[in-house]
Parts: structure tokens; C-alpha cells; sequence
């Protein structure tokens, strides 16, 4: 069975065919892929092509596909039992790592994905503040709860939308929504708004919209506001958690926020997510405050056992600066290139973390990431595609580089993209 007739298939009785909506493709055309196998950086179709993978499944695997030692950890865990909805032993070691290796996270609260974390995160902002509003920044994603689905990035801008569908406008009326890195609107807003500002949440390096790093003095700046006006600050770390060092994003760059939202990779490719921070604001979640939050699956053995294998790995082994160091090169090689060929496109990195931006501009929010070229990212996407090369099939979503990734890949990949450009 090859791809085009799974994805026949799949779309008599999926949605659209996929179960989550950039997969379909649609951003740069064609047939989605089926995968059967990963191992390392590699990952093989269903026709048994074999691409070097730079997705990376949107993030997680920052080991690379089926590292054995996670694998194992997996194995070991499901052998004695899937879930259980009862404490175990294993979610008191989990969570005693993470507020080891963050230390801005005095407890931290387990859950089953990002978009949860996050739910979590602004039901305890508002609980614990007495307000009402948040603050989000204009093309920042942070899951698909209705009231997060105003100016978000991720799928909803690779398909076009700002919001979606079946969100009541009253579930949106109380979220500001100012540009990212525009330091001075959030100042604007909180002048009018800043006595029922519950939270401000923003990913600390943008991720869906592209690869957009915090302007510098703009994390701070809303730390220094939320101070002023009583806020929370909330940190979105499911993508930059873990991804530059062995911490959060906020733990390297030297600003505290009240909490932490984590997903990604500290499940170690399981679905897992987490909130963590102050422990006075911890302490409003139930059973011991007025917060509800509750999930059958929160802690679930098999999905801490591969996140506390993962993070220990990451922990001992310190990849980060090989990691850093093939990121800079596809940067600089691929956007000299570019240059080169006289092609209107830069590749800015951050870590492992980059983005093709088929622009001339730098990209700083999401109004520059507008000015894309996204039918010269398509193009480019399946060049890359038929040289064996897998990125997220979205001109506004990261690449990752992983700690499988070989120089020869790195050098494979330059070459590739030189070509597809």
C-alpha cells in the first residue's frame, strides 16, 4: 500500500484525511507521506524511500527516531502496566528532575499535551490573580483551546486562518493580542488594561510563525511589566524546553517567568505535557487550592519513563553544542547560497531550531513572516522532498536539528538545498 491510496483511504473515514491539519500538505500541495519506520535522523516511507528528517515529529526528538535507550525505558514501563490513573513512584522522580533542571520551577503539575499545559496554566493565572484578561502576541501558538485560537500561528496561518470556526467570540473577548516584540504595544495595553491583566503568555523564542527570536530586552521588558501591573508571566516552552541546553529557554537567557508550559520533549516522543513555576501559585491548583485540573492519563508511566530517559540523556550527554554548531552551518551556508543565486530568502537558526524564510527581510512578528513567498517554499519543500530530505511541510513552522544528525548529513543537506533553491 502506497501513500496515495492510504490517503484515499484515510480520508473516507478521517477528517481531511489526517489527524492533525498541516500534514495534509495543503500549505505546499501534493500527496502526504506514510511513514512506517524511524531510527536515528532517518525515517522511511511506505514505498521505502529513505529521507533524512529535519521535523523531527515537531520537535520531540531531539535523540533522533527510537533512540534504544528510550526505546528500552518504553518497554520496561508498558510491561508493567500502560496507565493506572493511581501515583507512582515514577511521576515523583519525573517531576523531581524538572524542578532539578529548571530552576524557576518550585512544583510542577504533569498533563497529557501542550494544549493542556497551557489550559492549565491561564485557568491558574486567572484563578490565582482574580482577573479576567490575558495577553497573547499575534501569531504565537499555544494549543487549540478556543480562547488561543485568536491571531495564532502554527496551522492555522499555514492554512491561511487567524482563528477558527466554532470559537465564540465572548471566548476571545478578553485576550490582547499585540504584535511580538513590539515591547511598547504591550506597554499601550497595559496602560488601559493592566488593573484585570491575569497573565501575559508568549513563547519566549517564536515557533509558529517561523523561527523568531525575543528582540533583545523584549522578555525582559515583560517581566518589568507584568511586575508593574500584578500579571503573571507565562513562558510556553512546549517547543523551546530542553531544545538549546539541559533547562528551559527562560533559565538560559536570564528571565524568570511565574510559570512554565513544557510539551514536546520531555516526553521523549510520548504525548505528555507539564506546568510548572512559583510554588505560591502552584499551590492554588487542586486538591489544594480552588483550581480544578484533573486527567485520567496525567503521569502516565510509559509516557515519563521515555521523558525522564530523554532528559537524563540530555542531561549527561550535553549535545547542545554539536547541535548548535550544525544549526549555524545550514544558516550560513544555505543562506549564502541563496544570496549567491540571487533567490529572495534567508535561513536564520537559533540552536538546532531554523527557518527557510523565502523573504529578503529579516523576520521579526508576524506581519514579516507574511511577506513570505510560501509558492517558493512549496517548491522548495519538494525539491527537498525528492532529494531525500524531510522538512515541516509549512513555510511557518522550525526545523530542528537533531543529536542523530551527522556532519555528513549536515553536508548532504547544504548540497540539497543549494540545488532546490
Amino acid at each position: 500500500m502506497d501513500s496515495k491510496a492510504l490517503f484515499e483511504r484515510a480520508q473516507e473515514v478521517i477528517p481531511g484525511g489526517v489527524n492533525s491539519p498541516v500534514r495534509a500538505f495543503n500549505a505546499v500541495g501534493g500527496t502526504p507521506i506514510y511513514v512506517a519506520r524511524g531510527a536515528g535522523a532517518r525515517m522511511w516511507t511506505v514505498e521505502g524511500q529513505e529521507l533524512i528528517d529535519f521535523c523531527g515529529s515537531w520537535g520531540p526528538l531531539i535523540l533522533g527516531h527510537a533512540r534504544p535507550e528510550v526505546v528500552e525505558a518504553v518497554i520496561r514501563a508498558a510491561s508493567n502496566g500502560s496507565s493506572f490513573g493511581i501515583n507512582t513512584e515514577a511521576e515523583v522522580e519525573f517531576a523531581e528532575l524538572l524542578c532539578e533542571l529548571i530552576p524557576s520551577m518550585d512544583m510542577v503539575r504533569l498533563v497529557s499535551s501542550g494544549t493542556e499545559a497551557v489550559m492549565t496554566a491561564l485557568r491558574l493565572a486567572r484563578g490565582f490573580t482574580s482577573r479576567r484578561k490575558i495577553i497573547k502576541f499575534d501569531g504565537c501558538y499555544h494549543g487549540h483551546a478556543d480562547y488561543l485560537l485568536v491571531s495564532a500561528g502554527s496551522g492555522l496561518l499555514t492554512g491561511g486562518m487567524t482563528s477558527s470556526a466554532g470559537v465564540s467570540p465572548s471566548a476571545v473577548a478578553e485576550v490582547l493580542v499585540p504584535p511580538y516584540n513590539d515591547l511598547d504595544a504591550v506597554r499601550a495595553i497595559m496602560a488601559e488594561e493592566g488593573d484585570d491583566v491575569a497573565a501575559i503568555i508568549v513563547e519566549p523564542v517564536a515557533g509558529n510563525m517561523g523561527l523568531v527570536p525575543p528582540a533583545e530586552g523584549f522578555l525582559q521588558g515583560l517581566r518589568d511589566v507584568a511586575d508593574e501591573c500584578g500579571a503573571l508571566l507565562i513562558f510556553d516552552e512546549v517547543i523551546n524546553g530542553f531544545r538549546l541546553g539541559a533547562t528551559t529557554y527562560g533559565a538560559q537567557c536570564g528571565v524568570t517567568p511565574d510559570l512554565t508550559c513544557l510539551g514536546k520533549i520531555i516526553g521523549g516522543g510520548m504525548p505528555i505535557g507539564a506546568v510548572g513555576g512559583r510554588e505560591e501559585v502552584m499551590k492554588s491548583l487542586a486538591p489544594l487550592g480552588p483550581v480544578y485540573q484533573a486527567g485520567t492519563l496525567s503521569g502516565n508511566p510509559v509516557a515519563v519513563a521515555a521523558g525522564h530517559m530523554t532528559l537524563s540523556l540530555l542531561r549527561d550527554e550535553n549535545p547542545y553544542s554539536a547541535i548548535e554548531a550544525k544549526g549555524r552551518r545550514i544558516s550560513e551556508e544555505v543562506t549564502a547560497a541563496a544570496k549567491a543565486k540571487d533567490v529572495a530568502m534567508h535561513c536564520p537558526h537559533l540552536g538546532g531550531m531554523f527557518t527557510p524564510f523565502f523573504t529578503e527581510g529579516p523576520v521579526t512578528d508576524l506581519a514579516s513572516a507574511k511577506c513570505c513567498d510560501t509558492k517558493a517554499h512549496a517548491v522548495f519543500f519538494h525539491n527537498m522532498l525528492d532529494r531525500g530530505f524531510y522538512l515541516p511541510p509549512s513555510q511557518f513552522e522550525v526545523g530542528f536539528v537533531s543529536a542523530a544528525h551527522t556532519d555528513d548529513d549536515i553536508t548532504a543537506f547544504i548540497a540539497a538545498a543549494v540545488e532546490s533553491l
